[in-house]
């Protein structure tokens, strides 16, 4: 077990989106601080795993899912300290699509109302249930919203999933202004692509392909070249940074989104 370092013993963290990806590891990191961590996913069944984790079946799009979990939460570990705003979803899309009549990757109306139904109404709602939750019990807690590169810059095929995570930093920005007089921070982290998530399954790795009219296997090419350290981030980087503004440590960050983007985004 590591060091303790970062005190999180007897915080309780929700993780949503904490089942796969980042949001695992996030999660993980903050189990080795000590936290009681509860993982919020659509891929789990609700019922304790291990000591100090407790998986909760949870639809972000559905408030009536969101307010079972937040409910849950309380139930086994009496209180919310700590939000971490994971779940999120991709699916990259043209505004017009000029390479195919069929133009089955350019923003429809079901595209925008699944983007926009997990990246933000989910993000907006379970951050309004916990802190409500806050409020009552008179917890000085944090927000921490999942951002991303992508939030600061404009990419091919990207503009639906730029401007959720662009709305994002919107959102965490005016929320430090309503909450700080409550002494509960909001910060948001805006990760590049990483060793293990990004360029990961088939199905998005040829919708992206599509969208910049090149073969999947040219996909990465020359994308270490872009960032200023020369390589893609580790999955460690990341969990450390969640972790440690999840604790008291950063207890005057509010109002910002961090890049960890190796220097790619200084936005």
């Amino acid at each position: 077990m590591t060091q303790n370092w970062l005190e999180l013993d007897g915080k309780t963290i929700i993780v949503t989106g904490g089942n796969s990806g980042i949001g695992l590891h996030i999660a993980d990191h903050l189990r080795e601080q000590g936290a009681n961590v509860v993982v919020a996913d659509l891929s789990v069944e609700t019922g304790t795993v291990v000591y100090g984790k407790l998986n909760v079946k949870t639809d972000v799009t559905s408030i009536e899912s969101i307010n079972a979990m937040v409910d849950a939460a309380v139930e086994k570990f009496g209180k919310i300290d700590v939000l971490v705003n994971n779940a999120g979803m991709n699916m990259p899309r043209l505004l017009v699509d000029v390479y195919s009549d069929e133009r089955n990757y350019e923003i429809d109306e079901d595209a925008f109302n699944k983007m926009t139904a997990v990246n933000q109404k989910g993000m907006v709602f379970t951050t309004q249930a916990v802190v409500r939750n806050m409020l009552k019990n008179k917890i000085e807690g944090t927000i921490i919203n999942i951002s991303s590169e992508s939030g600061m810059e404009g990419s091919v095929g990207q503009s639906l999933y730029s401007a959720t995570k662009g709305a994002t930093n919107s959102y965490t920005r005016s929320w430090a202004k309503e909450l700080g007089k409550f002494g509960i921070k909001v910060v948001a982290v805006a990760p590049g692509i990483n060793e293990k998530t990004g360029l990961t399954t088939p199905a998005y790795n040829e919708a992206l392909a599509y969208t910049r009219n090149i073969p999947v296997d040219q996909l990465d090419t020359g994308y270490e070249k872009s960032i200023p350290l020369g390589r893609v981030g580790k999955l460690d980087e990341l969990g450390y940074l969640v972790a440690f503004l999840a604790s008291n440590k950063s207890a005057y960050i509010t109002g910002t989104t961090i890049n960890i983007t190796g220097g790619k985004s200084r936005g």
